[in-house]
């Protein structure tokens, strides 16, 4: 018992630093924030189809992100809980591995232009924010995290043993 909570723990956190090392390497390149997003670190979101420490990983991850990047504290607040609500919905979903991306997908885009809109008063429209911050997801989410879950799915008894989700 004591084994299984330590490698939970483990692996949320190795989660969370995972989130904020790629985010940060996207915030250099200036594509973390803003209308127009590509964070890397959102093909983690993937990640609660193998495993529920996923779950705190991805929206400590996220939220240290945030906080790191400077964003304002709506952004803080609400970025992080549309990416806690994604994985939710694809640890959800974890029994249907091509639907694993559409949850963070759905979140973030419906959820991230309104901050952009009410929060950062970025000139534009909700629908223009939901163009753009829903592609930056397709690509990260559904490109990138589709190719990540394919190649983790080869590795999942090595990596997610402990905690993997029964297929």
């Amino acid at each position: 018992m004591k084994n299984s909570k330590t490698l939970f723990l483990a692996q949320a956190a190795l989660i969370a630093a995972l989130y904020v090392v790629l985010t940060l390497l996207a915030n250099a390149l200036g594509l973390a924030n803003y209308a127009v997003q590509l964070r890397f670190s959102e093909a983690l979101t993937i990640l609660p189809f193998f495993t529920p420490a996923a779950i705190p990983g991805l929206f400590l991850g996220c939220l240290i992100s945030n906080l790191l990047t400077g964003a304002i504290l709506w952004d803080v607040i609400f970025g992080s809980l549309a990416t806690l609500l994604g994985a939710m919905g694809t640890y959800l979903l974890r029994r249907h591995k091509w639907l694993a991306p559409l949850p963070p997908i759905a979140a973030n885009t419906l959820i991230v232009p309104l901050i952009l809109y009410f929060a950062y008063r970025i000139p534009g429209s909700i629908p223009y924010f939901m163009l753009t911050v829903g592609i930056g997801e397709i690509l990260s989410c559904g490109v990138l995290g589709m190719l990540l879950l394919f190649l983790l799915q080869k590795y999942k008894k090595y990596i997610f043993s402990a905690t993997a989700a029964k297929k």
